[in-house]
């Protein structure tokens, strides 16, 4: 499936037609040597886990992250259902921030240990893209993944995705063991057929 096409929205930021149907990739890594080294950001970064986070500020981050890239999952939960997973004592949220605002985030899911630790959601703030924080970011999340002893770390990216997230990913070692097509559905058509 090709890249959508891009165009300038009313406000001047990018946006894109969205396809009816998308390819999800499912990458996992079964061993942690060879993951190359990623230089940090040049400028002031930090990670934080955000340890029982407000689901409203969770929404916002999920949001933020992923409304370029049709991230709609996690809004179709309810606060409760939402507040189960990201409130689970094996699912842990790391915001990272670029001289001292949130870029984005790692959440890592622990809930399958041993047999494997999920790279739930990942992704930065449009805002910080092309700055040095993703590839340090997932390498981070890598790194911090591998310390729990998993038998295999996992992720999936999906075209709707941003385009150098697959090739980042296999860069730091994950490799893809299946693809799926998917059919996208807007949540504006859930809500007007809910």
């Amino acid at each position: 499936m090709g890249r959508p096409g891009r165009h300038t929205g009313g406000d001047g930021t990018m946006s894109r037609a969205v396809p009816s149907t998308y390819t999800i990739t499912y990458l996992e890594m079964t061993e942690s040597s060879g993951i190359p080294h990623v230089a940090p950001p040049s400028v002031r970064h930090a990670v934080m886990r955000a340890a029982q986070p407000p689901v409203h500020y969770y929404r916002y981050l999920y949001d933020a992250v992923g409304r370029p890239w049709q991230w709609v999952d996690r809004k179709r939960l309810s606060d409760g259902q939402l507040a189960s997973i990201i409130h689970d004592p094996a699912v842990e949220i790391y915001i990272a921030y670029m001289d001292g605002v949130p870029a984005g985030f790692a959440e890592l899911d622990f809930r399958e240990l041993p047999a494997r630790a999920d790279l739930a959601y990942f992704g930065l703030i449009p805002d910080f893209i092309g700055r040095g924080m993703g590839p340090w970011l997932l390498h981070w999340a890598i790194d911090e993944m591998w310390g729990r002893a998993p038998a295999k770390l996992t992720v999936n990216t999906c075209t709707l995705d941003h385009p150098s997230a697959l090739p980042m990913y296999q860069k730091l070692g994950f490799r893809p063991y299946d693809r799926r097509e998917a059919r996208f559905v807007p949540l504006d058509d859930e809500l007007r057929d809910g």
